[in-house]
């Protein structure tokens, strides 16, 4: 007596049927990944966001800057003094500027009078205390730029430059040309207005009671800028 078996076509529908089961019981568990996978991405999407570079809320490209200064000139040679003025910048870019400078001091040194009182029978006719004017213009390079956030609250954005140039120190006891070099700081509020500090050395040679030197003047100054357009 022949064994019967069963058809092809009966074998293959058990097959399927039992595979669209699996997969019936599979897909709730995918389509629960898939969400916490999306999930999951935007969390670090959006942390990737907030962590990332932000678009500068103060540009300087192509922007005018008129700045107030003032502060104290200590002098190598000279007593040291104060000092005022005022500056121009012009901003190619967010990087570079081109700054004309002219500020006002006092060059003055008890030198002389110690002078007389050794030497009584020298008298010195040249009185140094008298007022000074410094021209200069220099390249201002922003090499460094941050921001900081003040207890939580609005952020104050800033950056760091260095500055390269010359100019004359108008003064009588001064001969040729005046180098200066120096660093300086802004600190940026709303998309207009500055405050700077700026540090510059000034080398030049003087002469006092006959004597040449070579010197070095260090100016440190403060003071607050404009910039315009006011849009940015």
């Amino acid at each position: 007596m022949r064994r019967a078996w069963p058809s092809r076509s009966r074998t293959t529908s058990v097959v399927l049927g039992a595979a669209l089961g699996a997969l019936v019981c599979l897909a709730p568990g995918r389509a629960e990944a898939q969400c916490v996978d999306e999930e999951l991405k935007q969390e670090l999407v959006g942390g990737r966001h907030y962590r990332g570079v932000q678009e500068r809320l103060f540009t300087k490209a192509f922007r005018h800057e008129l700045s107030g200064m003032g502060g104290y000139y200590a002098g190598d040679l000279y007593s040291s003094s104060w000092l005022a003025g005022g500056a121009y910048t012009f901003h190619f870019s967010e990087d570079l500027g081109l700054e004309a400078s002219v500020q006002f001091t006092r060059f003055r040194t008890a030198a002389t009078d110690s002078y007389e009182r050794r030497y009584p029978q020298v008298q010195v006719e040249e009185r140094t205390n008298r007022p000074g004017r410094l021209y200069f213009g220099h390249l201002v390079w922003t090499f460094a730029y941050g921001k900081l956030r003040w207890f939580g609250g609005g952020i104050t954005r800033f950056d760091f430059n260095a500055a390269l140039g010359g100019g004359v120190t108008d003064d009588s006891t001064s001969q040729g040309l005046t180098g200066s070099f120096g660093f300086g700081t802004k600190w940026y509020f709303g998309k207009w207005f500055a405050v700077r500090i700026d540090v510059r050395d000034h080398i030049l040679k003087e002469t006092l009671i006959g004597e040449e030197h070579l010197v070095n003047d260090i100016l440190v100054t403060g003071g607050v800028s404009i910039f315009f357009p006011f849009g940015g």
